[in-house]
């Protein structure tokens, strides 16, 4: 079993929910990447999605592509982005760590080369946002077979088909979009996720974690009720951007810390 699969599991068990922060690596800084990581460990996190910078992040809304642009400018690649989870894993070996990004990065280092070096890092799972499950066989193939799991986006268009291929080849959790657009964008009808998780988790028979939108505890406590995690990144990056660099840790800990604490003060009915 993964180290997603066995975290989700022991969550469930428990009657919890999955708190799943994104960050993006290099922002603001290379060096605080990891203490970051750390940081969302220490406020609550089961599962951290480490986005990889890129310079047309086309799911994202405006402030994760600041997040990115930042990184960039310090030359942050996706071998400074595999180093580090290799970092985080001298001193931490459960909480996965989910690769999150594009496709192009990946390409120009190479499909085997990238797989390898994630996995010996320590990566648990792969997200590449514009790789569609039909033409991600030979991909998601192999980076199963180094142990790691592909995950992969459900939206609210998303057709039955659709569902059922990423169900076919996807695996960890589902991610899935709660709204049209981009990250940070709009605003969550709470019922319409609802009506549209049990199908999902029943045709992809994996749990199912909500993105896009999220962003407050009372936002993360309503979808936890209906979802098997959350995601929450946007406004992560918000905290980080408008904070000094000396108060990024406590900030991105204490706002963690106040969603944690909402999830679980929900009663799970999930």
């Amino acid at each position: 079993m993964s180290r997603i699969a066995s975290t989700l599991t022991a969550l469930e068990s428990a009657g919890r929910k999955a708190l799943i922060p994104f960050i993006t690596a290099g922002d603001p800084d290379l060096s605080l990447t990891v203490p970051l990581m750390h940081t969302l460990v220490d406020a609550g996190a089961d599962i951290i999605e480490l986005g990889v910078p890129f310079s047309d992040p086309m799911a994202d809304g405006p402030t994760i592509q600041r997040s990115s642009e930042r990184a960039l400018l310090k030359k942050v690649s996706l071998r400074n982005v595999i180093a580090a989870v290799a970092e985080f894993r001298t001193t931490n070996a459960s909480t996965p760590v989910v690769l999150m990004g594009y496709a192009n990065p990946i390409e120009a280092m190479g499909v085997d080369a990238f797989a390898e070096a994630a996995a010996k890092a320590g990566a648990d799972g792969v997200l590449v946002v514009d790789y569609p499950p039909e033409e991600s066989h030979d991909f998601a193939a192999r980076i199963r077979g180094l142990g790691m799991d592909v995950i992969f986006l459900v939206a609210p268009t998303s057709t039955e088909k659709r569902i059922q291929a990423v169900g076919e080849i996807g695996s960890g959790y589902i991610y899935y979009v709660s709204l049209k657009g981009v990250t940070g964008a709009g605003h969550i009808d709470v019922s319409e996720v609802a009506k549209r998780i049990p199908a999902i988790r029943k045709s992809v028979g994996m749990p199912v974690g909500v993105g896009f939108g999220i962003r407050d505890g009372a936002s993360a406590k309503a979808l936890s009720a209906v979802a098997d995690g959350v995601v929450i990144g946007s406004r992560i990056i918000e905290e980080i951007e408008g904070s000094p660099a000396d108060q990024v840790l406590p900030r991105v800990k204490a706002l963690v810390g106040s969603i944690r604490q909402a999830m679980d003060s929900q009663e799970v009915t999930a």
